[in-house]
């Protein structure tokens, strides 16, 4: 076939289909035919590197996109951190007015980190291995922030404006004004709501799949989060509860109670001293104040007692004002006190409240000092000088037991005095309890049962047994030397050897006692060295209780290499086991038991001693 003519028809061939007898051709120079067809092979080769260069240039547009949205991402979160670590600076210093600033800048930048890092590419890109987890993990991040940033830091921007200066909240006789309180609740406690939700979002990022760029970031976010849900938990408390219990609604009374870690037990001291403090619609006053000498022991336990009370901690928990803290659960012994105090002194108390020294030396940060009369020129307390002032230097000071226990009485009456006195900044008082409250140093405990609900699921509560810390652990300590020599004692309780896999996770837990009295112990007036007849002058007795969780068996209590057994029993559902201890100067002793591991971590509730906490924990998540 040769080339049309230029005035032959059409010839009309379908579009990609040559007939039959034909193919595709042009004539050649010598008037033969060429096919221009391509040979089959080459045609599919091209098809093929056609479309792996397509895969390859969306490929590349995806991951510059990527590129591009991980800078933004990245951009948006170190603004965010820097801005956020100004805002915190503003709630600490009570500054609304730079806060107001520093929040709308944190909102913007974590609104950007959020945007960048939630579009359906980047969401996709999540699922790949290896790079999935690093930007799951700043997707995860950038939301929680921003969720905090628009949703959690305003209400305490509106906290810290009302607050702050402390003009908001006091009238000028120093009454707290109850109705800008209980107005914030609200918004608080929605505050908390989101705060909890973005560090438990954050806190579920392993960051052992993360590169090292991203997990100390992401940690750090996770320790931030967890003290602004600290903080927000607390304030949206204090806001709900602190209306009615300062006397919104009618006058109240309460038992506040001085401990004394000098000689500990259980709550972390023996009562020291008994101050009753009123409220009435914001103003607090002072009342009666007695020493534990003023209240002797009893012939019958105030309130009868439970057969494992009798079996724990004996009959001296409801006979002696001073054991009434033996127990581990606060709920409890405020029962006992204000019962005793009925008692001897007659009134009805709406609540008691319990502190211990290392919790005032916190108070007194932003009290400021404080002078103890003592019948000279009295006694000048700062938070520095407050421990060893009053849990050492006071028994060489007053060789005689009543001398001593009216100097510690007259302490507590001076600072609680302080307190209902003061001018100092609230937000930086309420802060400071909250903090000391985290450690178990100060307790409270409410008898109008709408309020000890709340309290009771806090740590303020302390409810330990009567709480909802079923799958806590406890060991608690209790003096048996019957002096205060405590102040010496160094306990330890670590979590170790977590083992989070398996049928049945377990963690040991091991508690480290350590006595170090000064060289001259023995010169010590011998109501400090103690007068038990089980442990020797000079040296340190104590009982260790251990409880296990609710339902949980309670396995041997194992002494540095061996074994050692003590009185058992069973309360509220826990097995508990209690064993002796006696530490001669410069002793040491480890305790260790195991224990069931309970939604992947491990809590253990201890007696908050000069230099130990009340709370400890571990977790299978944490770095």
């Amino acid at each position: 076939m040769g080339g049309q003519d230029e005035g032959a028809g059409p010839v009309v061939v379908e579009e990609g289909r040559p007939g039959p007898a034909e193919s595709p051709h042009v004539d050649g120079d010598d008037g033969g035919v060429v096919d221009t067809a391509p040979p089959p092979r080459r045609h599919r080769l091209r098809r093929v590197v056609l479309v792996v260069a397509l895969v390859l240039l969306v490929l590349a547009l995806l991951a510059g996109w990527l590129m591009f949205r991980g800078y933004q991402a990245a951009a948006g979160l170190l603004d965010a951190k820097a801005v956020v670590a100004d805002v915190q600076h503003g709630i600490d210093e009570g500054d609304a007015t730079r806060l107001g600033a520093d929040l709308a800048a944190a909102q913007d930048a974590t609104a950007r980190a959020r945007a960048a890092s939630h579009d359906p590419v980047w969401r996709a890109a999540s699922h790949l291995p290896r790079i999935g987890p690093q930007l799951a993990a700043v997707s995860t991040l950038s939301a929680a922030l921003d969720d905090v940033t628009h949703d959690a830091l305003p209400a305490a921007a509106d906290l810290t404006a009302l607050v702050g200066e402390g003009t908001g909240i006091r009238d000028a006789d120093g009454r707290i004004v109850l109705a800008p309180l209980a107005a914030a609740a609200p918004s608080l406690a929605d505050a908390a709501t989101v705060a909890r939700s973005a560090q438990t979002r954050v806190d579920a990022i392993d960051t052992d799949e993360l590169v090292g760029a991203l997990a100390g970031p992401v940690r750090d976010a996770q320790d931030a989060l967890a003290k602004l849900s600290g903080v927000l938990g607390g304030g949206a408390e204090a806001t709900a509860l602190l209306p009615s219990m300062l006397g919104a609604d009618g006058p109240r009374t309460y038992l506040v109670v001085a401990l004394n870690s000098a000689e500990l037990r259980s709550a972390g001291g023996i009562v020291g001293s008994l101050v009753l403090v009123h409220a009435d619609d914001g103003l607090l006053s002072i009342g009666t104040q007695l020493s534990t000498n003023d209240l002797r022991g009893l012939a019958e336990p105030v309130l009868p007692l439970t057969d494992a009370e009798l079996a724990t901690a004996g009959p001296g928990l409801g006979k002696n004002v001073q054991n009434a803290v033996q127990t581990p659960d606060f709920p409890r012994s405020a029962e006992l006190l204000a019962a005793r105090w009925k008692l001897s002194v007659g009134d009805d108390v709406d609540g008691v409240v319990a502190t211990d020294p290392v919790a005032v030396a916190g108070l007194l940060r932003v009290l400021g000092p404080v002078t103890v009369p003592d019948g000279g020129k009295g006694t000048r307390l700062t938070a520095d000088t407050m421990i060893p002032t009053v849990l050492r230097d006071s028994y060489l000071r007053f060789p005689d037991a009543l001398d001593g226990d009216r100097f510690f009485t007259s302490v507590a009456a001076t600072i609680f005095s302080k307190l209902t006195t003061t001018t100092a900044d609230p937000l930086r008082l309420a802060e400071a309890a909250a903090e000391q409250g985290q450690d178990g140093r100060i307790r409270v405990w409410s008898a109008h049962p709408d309020e000890q609900r709340r309290l009771a699921a806090t740590n303020l509560g302390a409810a330990f047994l009567t709480g909802d810390a079923g799958d806590a652990t406890g060991v608690f300590l209790n003096d048996a030397t019957m002096g205060k020599v405590d102040y010496y004692l160094r306990s330890t309780v670590t979590v170790e050897d977590l083992r989070c896999t398996g049928d049945d996770p377990t963690a040991t837990i091991r508690v480290d006692l350590s006595y170090d009295p000064p060289a001259d112990i023995m010169s010590a007036p011998p109501y400090v060295l103690g007068h038990s007849a089980a442990v020797a002058p000079g040296s340190a007795g104590s009982t260790v209780s251990v409880y296990a969780p609710v339902g949980a068996n309670l396995g041997a209590v194992r002494l540095d290499d061996g074994y050692v057994g003590g009185a058992t029993a069973e309360t509220d559902g826990r097995e508990v086991e209690v064993v002796q201890s006696v530490l001669a100067p410069g002793a040491r002793q480890t305790f260790r038991f195991d224990v069931p591991v309970r939604d992947g971590r491990v809590d253990v509730w201890t007696t908050p001693t000069v230099a130990s906490p009340g709370f400890v924990s571990a977790s299978c998540s944490a770095p």
